[in-house]
């Protein structure tokens, strides 16, 4: 394979030597500051992470003003980028549940569109698109010392988000790619197999075993088309901030239709198979019913898809750059599937035992 073909398979080359907290290239800086029109003497813009997206934190004389989203070219359209910012402003106005203000160009457009200069080597045809979300201050739930008190609260603000779905009018044009079962999972998953991470052949054979159980126990939901939804589909410490105890729902960028009960495994991503995480699933499952119910069978298709999304994020990790995940979760991703799977194929609600 040339240089060149990895090049155009991976856009984000061009940001591989940047760690946290190092300032964007110019190309990027200086499309952004002219398009919403800031002072670029006195704008900063440093890279947050890597992940399906760059996202950079932009401050003006060194006051935080905003968090810019730089999308992986050929990703996402530009019409289902525009219908994730107008279900961000739907939830803004219909629930009480604080997330994002999207923040517009001057011309009142949501997205800037920035080509890439040849030269450093230009890694993606067509355009970058950016979008600018207000700076929020707290502190994200994944980086305290102990997020697990929030977990009712995150089922509670789950359901919201899902009554919500359920009422809200789309636009007609309003378009968003689906989270199906082969969107998760196989060779043609969205984000990689977990048959290519490197796996012994217990774990390759505890793993397949899962996910067959697994496949087995959601046939019925998946054939009967009930229960889906727009949904935020990664509501995870990583994805929620706190401020004086007030949560706010942050990164909606893999927001799509898919099954309700998604949401109740992205909610879980990367610590399944923690000693803590069936005491929090039990409080995320109290919060939720609070606000709309769950039967048995619901709550079984839920630890499913929890197996699902954990096999689905072994492949993640098979597409992506280490240090999108902080080191020990990160070295947890096999292992800690492997014994998820064999707790999976002794209980089918494993992840509330």
């Amino acid at each position: 394979m040339t240089d060149s073909t990895v090049a155009a398979a991976d856009p984000f080359a061009v940001f591989a030597a940047l760690q946290k907290n190092d300032d964007a290239p110019a190309w990027l800086a200086e499309a952004v500051t002219a398009g919403w029109g800031l002072d670029s003497m006195s704008t900063t813009i440093k890279l947050i992470a890597v992940s399906e997206n760059a996202t950079f934190r932009l401050e003006v004389d060194g006051r935080p003003r905003a968090v810019l989203r730089v999308h992986r070219p050929a990703y996402v359209d530009p019409q289902q980028i525009a219908s994730e910012l107008t279900w961000v402003q739907a939830l803004a106005a219909e629930t009480d549940v604080p997330v994002p203000e999207v923040l517009p160009l001057p011309d009142g457009s949501l997205m800037l569109a920035v080509d890439q200069p040849a030269e450093p080597p230009k890694t993606a045809d067509g355009p970058w698109y950016v979008v600018a979300f207000a700076f929020i201050e707290g502190e994200v739930l994944e980086d305290m010392t102990d997020p697990r008190p929030y977990y009712r609260r995150i089922g509670e603000i789950t359901a919201q988000f899902h009554d919500q779905s359920q009422r809200w009018s789309r636009p007609e044009d309003f378009d968003r790619f689906t989270w199906n079962i082969e969107d998760m999972l196989g060779e043609g998953s969205r984000w990689g197999d977990w048959r290519n991470a490197e796996l012994t052949p217990e774990q390759q054979s505890l793993m397949a075993a899962a996910e067959a159980k697994a496949l087995q126990e959601v046939a019925p939901l998946t054939q009967s088309g009930q229960g889906l939804g727009l949904i935020h589909a990664d509501l995870r410490p990583s994805n929620i901030m706190s401020a004086g105890g007030e949560l706010t729902v942050i990164d909606f960028d893999d927001c799509g239709f898919s099954w309700f009960l998604y949401d109740f495994a992205s909610a879980f991503t990367f610590i399944e198979h923690e000693t803590y995480t069936p005491a929090i699933a039990k409080d995320w499952i109290a919060g939720y019913t609070s606000v709309r119910p769950l039967n048995q069978d619901q709550i079984s298709y839920a630890c499913a898809l929890s197996m699902i999304r954990r096999l689905q994020m072994v492949g993640w990790t098979t597409t992506h750059r280490e240090d999108a995940l902080p080191p020990a979760i990160w070295a947890q991703q096999v292992p800690g599937t492997a014994r998820i799977a064999q707790n999976y194929l002794t209980s089918a609600t494993w992840l509330l035992d």
